[in-house]
């Protein structure tokens, strides 16, 4: 056992716990870049050998998605969506489904961060202008952007990373994560819809959201060139990433789209988040540590390569310490047939449990604070244990009946 690397892997994943280094100002990205700088600066991991552990087509695939992302936003799109939603003429519960299925639709194409940091502020806005409680509104933007990503291999990065690393199939994976995904919206309509009641009116005061107005030309050619992408996906054997990266090399080069400004949408926070586990997660899984952790579970009962273990163990863990930290834990264990849409379904979905479960809630929560709204932990708990509970319990039962 080699004692540095595994005090520089404690310490990494006890900073994804905390969020941060107590003490210091760096957050779980920071955290994870300096946990592989260590190992580089003490001898544990060669550069080269760093560079090899980054896994390059799971990189280039968040990258060309959030370009495409990028454009959405620049174009206006998410803003005209987001307005036309909230000033349709339908009531309350309706106007929720609305929204449910809208969200849900959006992250399964699109990262769901990106949905919920363009639409919130804006969804916020038009529900003071009608009167309307904005936080049912804003919790179940954060609960379908979750649930809705759950989809698709690019709905969110942890599928991504899921989706490369197991080779799967995006027209393969889509039955087993669309059925659930779509019950799952459901439930979270009826989930929000019942715990609501009639409580849908509520007087807030919010200084006008300022947001890109909508540019249909943008916003059409970021449609398009969306759908010939998951058209690619479905229908052609061509490598995800290289399409990926195609498309944003297409969208970059445009006469009114500064470069700058599009890639400074680009969340490079989660590319580097990335690129520091994959070096730690290695120099782990090179000491033959990981390795011996799995057997020692194996050894009171835990199968990790048994699915229902893997469901089981994944939801905890994606709580504890994040949904990409733990997926990148337990992708070593991924030996099933069924152990991606397990890993994807149970740890996508498991992020509605608490704030911290997800990048997504933390959007939202933060997005409504900055408007003057305060989204409590007891007010999301009050919804988001409900729909992860309903949700799983969907997911395990599609998922036994795929087995």
């Amino acid at each position: 056992m080699d004692a540095v690397i595994l005090f520089v892997f404690l310490g990494v994943y006890l900073g994804m716990v905390l969020g941060r280094i107590p003490g210091l100002a760096l957050d779980r990205t920071g955290v994870a870049l300096l946990g592989a700088i260590a190992l580089l600066a003490l001898g544990k991991v060669e550069l080269e050998e760093a560079w090899t552990a980054i896994d390059v087509p799971t990189i280039a695939l968040l990258f060309g998605l959030m370009v495409i992302s990028a454009q959405f936003r620049m174009g206006g799109f998410y803003t005209a969506v987001t307005r036309r939603l909230a000033g349709a003429e339908v009531a309350p519960p309706v106007l929720l489904a609305l929204l449910v299925a809208a969200a849900g639709l959006l992250s399964a194409l699109l990262a769901n961060d990106i949905v919920c940091l363009a639409m919130a502020p804006v969804l916020a806005e038009g529900c003071a202008r009608r009167g309307l409680d904005p936080k049912p509104f804003l919790l179940a933007l954060a609960c379908a952007a979750n649930v809705g990503s759950a989809a698709t291999l690019i709905g969110n990065p942890q599928n991504m990373l899921i989706g490369q690393a197991l080779d799967l199939s995006f027209a393969g994976y889509l039955p087993a994560g669309g059925v659930p995904a779509i019950l799952g919206l459901a439930a979270t309509w009826w989930v929000i819809r019942r715990l609501t009641g009639d409580r849908w009116k509520r007087e807030v005061v919010i200084e006008p959201v300022h947001a890109p107005p909508l540019d249909s030309w943008q916003s059409g050619k970021g449609i398009v060139l969306l759908s010939l992408l998951v058209a690619a996906f479905l229908f052609t054997p061509w490598l995800r990433e290289i399409l990926a990266l195609g498309a944003a090399g297409v969208l970059l080069m445009s006469r009114r789209m500064h470069t700058r400004h599009m890639l400074g949408l680009v969340d490079w926070q989660l590319l580097v988040l990335f690129i520091g586990l994959f070096v730690v997660n290695h120099a782990l899984a090179a000491s033959g540590m990981l390795a011996a952790a799995m057997s020692a579970l194996s050894g009171v009962g835990i199968e990790l390569a048994n699915p229902a273990w893997l469901f089981a163990v994944t939801i905890p863990l994606s709580n504890l310490v994040s949904n990409v930290p733990a997926v990148m834990l337990l992708l070593p264990a991924a030996e099933h047939p069924l152990a991606g849409p397990v890993l994807a379904l149970a740890s996508t979905l498991a992020g509605n449990l608490f704030i911290v479960g997800s990048i997504a809630n933390i959007i939202v929560v933060d997005q409504a604070a900055r408007l003057g709204i305060v989204i409590t932990w007891r007010e999301h708990a009050r919804i988001g244990v409900p729909v992860t509970v309903l949700t799983l319990a969907i997911a395990a039962g599609w998922l036994l009946l795929l087995a």
